[in-house]
């Protein structure tokens, strides 16, 4: 058997021919949801914080003469009820104003009415990775997606210091593709 090659100067090699991908190498650019028009570019470009999200093979447990014999399942989206996006807050209030536009129309307890049937692929937020030109190199589209929710946004009157505030919208998807990009 040959001894393992995983040494500093082959992480170094190889580390300088791959490189690295980088924590701000990642754009929401798309989000198309239920009960509103599509994000533009000037709304898009305030979303501060996201992640791209995860994807799990359940198990399936054959039992045979006290063994398991474990065999891959159905897929689950771990975190697709709650798909949250932190954005900074335009001074407007514009993308406060565009999130609870679309959380009244799923459901408006004026009326009692909504639009919350299941949302197809019609609706869906496209996530990008990038290069370090911001050149995409991989695509994921979140599909069925609709908002679950707008989080209460917090202001420091007494003590503030003019520091920028952030509003949270989360979602919920069905599941996604990955589209990578031709290189």
């Amino acid at each position: 058997m040959a001894g393992v090659n995983q040494n500093i100067q082959n992480f170094y090699r190889t580390a300088a021919d791959r490189d690295f991908s980088r924590d701000f190498l990642f754009r929401v650019t798309e989000l198309n949801i239920a009960g509103v028009p599509p994000m533009t570019e000037g709304q898009l470009i305030y979303a501060k914080t996201a992640n791209l999200p995860g994807r799990v093979i359940g198990n399936v447990a054959v039992p045979y003469m006290g063994l398991n014999i474990n065999v891959p399942g159905g897929v689950t989206y771990p975190g697709s009820e709650g798909y949250s996006i932190t954005f900074y807050l335009d001074a407007d209030s514009n993308l406060r104003t565009y999130f609870e536009a679309a959380s009244r129309s799923l459901f408006d307890d004026q009326t009692s009415t909504g639009g919350y049937g299941t949302p197809d692929e019609e609706y869906y937020i496209t996530l990008a990775q990038l290069d370090k030109g911001l050149n995409p190199i991989s695509n994921y589209k979140l599909v069925g997606a609709s908002l679950r929710s707008v989080n209460d946004i917090g202001y420091s009157i007494a003590a503030g210091t003019g520091q920028t505030v952030e509003v949270v919208a989360t979602f919920a998807y069905h599941y996604y593709i990955n589209q990578p990009v031709a290189q």
